[in-house]
């Protein structure tokens, strides 16, 4: 883990088969001198044709930084549990689900997808919700990492910043399980998948 927040990256002698862009309380179309830095680390791996995996801030700033659209959500809050359609079969979404349930936290969601991505995961209240750029970006809105006491306790610490109605319906819907265990498996398979043509070389 590096808190790039503080300027810590990766040395040029360290090879990962993945990056993993987290949360964070910043807007990813923010100004801050380190989100540019980020922004700029990660395009030059998107260039190099790393694989790339977003989770919330991570989620946003990724479809931002290739040539999407993010914003303060007009729906407000997304908290507590939230379920989505399926929108997508990939060969690394195992086992196959229709629907799907994540622990959120935002504010914040993408408005516009990069030209060559594809919706895995979607709501009337996130329309964006999950997706990928081919077999290289990896995203997800929601939070497979949360559980629901982490979750709750994040509400207790915002809840007069949310309001009454937000957060009773956030408290709620943590009668609900989610589906945390099974993306990040995805993410794992995701990683590990090799394209057909790969695969048949040789």
């Amino acid at each position: 883990m590096y808190n790039v927040m503080e300027g810590q990256y990766p040395s040029d002698d360290e090879v990962f088969d993945a990056y993993l862009v987290t949360g964070s309380k910043a807007d990813s179309f923010g100004t801050d001198p380190w989100i540019q830095t980020l922004k700029q680390y990660l395009l030059d791996r998107y260039q190099r044709g790393d694989k790339l995996l977003g989770v919330c801030f991570g989620h946003q700033l990724l479809a931002l930084l290739l040539g999407g659209k993010t914003e303060r959500a007009t729906q407000g809050w997304g908290v507590g549990t939230h379920r989505y359609k399926l929108a997508a079969k990939a060969p690394w979404m195992s086992p196959v689900m229709e629907e799907l349930t994540l622990l959120i936290s935002h504010q914040d969601q993408v408005t516009q997808l990069p030209e060559n991505a594809t919706v895995i995961a979607s709501s009337d209240f996130c329309p964006y919700a999950a997706y990928h750029i081919n077999d290289q970006v990896l995203c997800f809105q929601g939070h497979p990492e949360f559980i629901h006491d982490y979750s709750r306790a994040l509400l207790e610490l915002r809840q007069q910043h949310l309001g009454e109605q937000v957060y009773n319906q956030g408290v709620a819907s943590l009668e609900h399980d989610h589906h945390g265990t099974t993306v990040a498996e995805w993410m794992m398979r995701f990683v590990a998948h090799k394209p057909q043509a790969e695969t048949t070389q040789g």
